[in-house]
């Protein structure tokens, strides 16, 4: 088993490999679903020497199996979103502290001490429901933050313009943190009332999670940005790359290139052969290896679509078509 000073103190590319080849050999042997996985790509755990030669579980196996890789009691069911009659995905988080850890340190290595932001969240689809990793993460933020202005606002749009314009004129740094059609909800209602929030800039930093829900018309993240960037005044928005089966998060500071904390890193698979992988710079399916999912599977192949760059950046362009009903050709095996 990896100790957790170990996984977060990962300094480096030999470190990282030599700790998830660790965490693969202790999946396999301890998580029954993936270990089955594994047997059927007939794989030899004793060949595996890369990280290329990890089989990755495909990010369905959540939504009919319990991924989990020993026998304690979940402290935390974390669920995906979905529509009516649509069958989510389950994180049975065995060690909540572990999750605590990830995102606390992911956060710092990228923004610094959270001490220093008020945190607003403009997240309505998720507080809605029960079992959001992301109101888990967010809740946790803005207690940490110790500001007593930091907050979660659900449709109370007024109050939010209000306390942004105060937060402004008080020279605080500010973090609005929005799925993506409530923050274009929240410039259309500003507009609407003849109090444009465009003006902000400067120590706001609008960070945008994903997902328009079905509440507006899916649009590229060119454009996205572009309308998000003039609506709030600000010259890049920042995003988050993350999902209920994973406990790490990838940051985005602008342009849509994520980078992920020195414990998580992303393959980009063969959209035909799901078992190869293709160059830098091309268009592939995005395999996550996270290994704070030391307790579920750390090596998950997701329905996105994305591309990687030299320096392990990499942008997210979409999804597989009809994702939920086709999946991962790594299904069929």
């Amino acid at each position: 088993m990896v100790s957790n000073s170990d996984l977060f103190s990962i300094s480096n590319q030999k470190q990282f490999e030599k700790i998830a080849l660790k965490t693969f050999r202790y999946q396999y042997e301890n998580n029954l679903v993936y270990q089955e996985f594994c047997n059927l790509l007939h794989t030899d755990v004793q060949k595996v020497k890369t990280l290329q030669q990890i089989p990755f579980l495909p990010i369905q196996f959540f939504k009919s199996h319990a991924v989990v890789s020993n026998n304690e009691a979940p402290q935390a069911i974390f669920t995906s979103s979905g529509t009516t009659g649509m069958t989510t995905s389950q994180h049975l988080v065995t060690d909540i502290t572990l999750y605590e850890e990830s995102y606390r340190r992911g956060f710092s290595q990228f923004y610094g001490n959270i001490e220093n932001y008020v945190v607003l969240a403009l997240l309505p689809s998720y507080l809605e429901r029960e079992g959001s990793s992301l109101i888990y993460m967010v809740e946790d933020l803005i207690r940490l933050s110790n500001q007593p202005e930091s907050g979660f606002y659900l449709n109370n749009h007024d109050e939010l313009i209000k306390k942004m314009m105060e937060l402004h004129q008080a020279e605080k740094n500010v973090i609005l943190i929005g799925v993506t059609y409530a923050l274009l909800d929240l410039i259309e209602y500003s507009k609407s009332i003849a109090f444009p929030l465009w003006g902000l800039g400067g120590s706001t930093i609008i960070m945008e999670t994903g997902g328009m829900k079905g509440k507006r018309k899916e649009m590229i993240r060119e454009e996205l940005h572009q309308q998000l960037c003039a609506g709030f005044g600000v010259s890049s928005i920042h995003s988050e790359y993350g999902m209920t089966e994973l406990l790490s998060q990838a940051y985005s500071l602008g342009e849509g290139i994520f980078e992920c904390p020195s414990w998580m890193q992303i393959l980009i698979r063969d959209t035909e052969d799901a078992l190869s992988y293709i160059a830098n710079g091309k268009t592939g399916g995005i395999n996550v290896i996270d290994l704070a999912n030391r307790n579920s599977c750390s090596f998950i192949a997701t329905q996105d679509l994305g591309k990687k760059y030299p320096n392990n950046s990499f942008e997210v362009l979409g999804r597989f078509d009809h994702s939920d009903i086709r999946g991962c050709n790594l299904m069929v095996v």
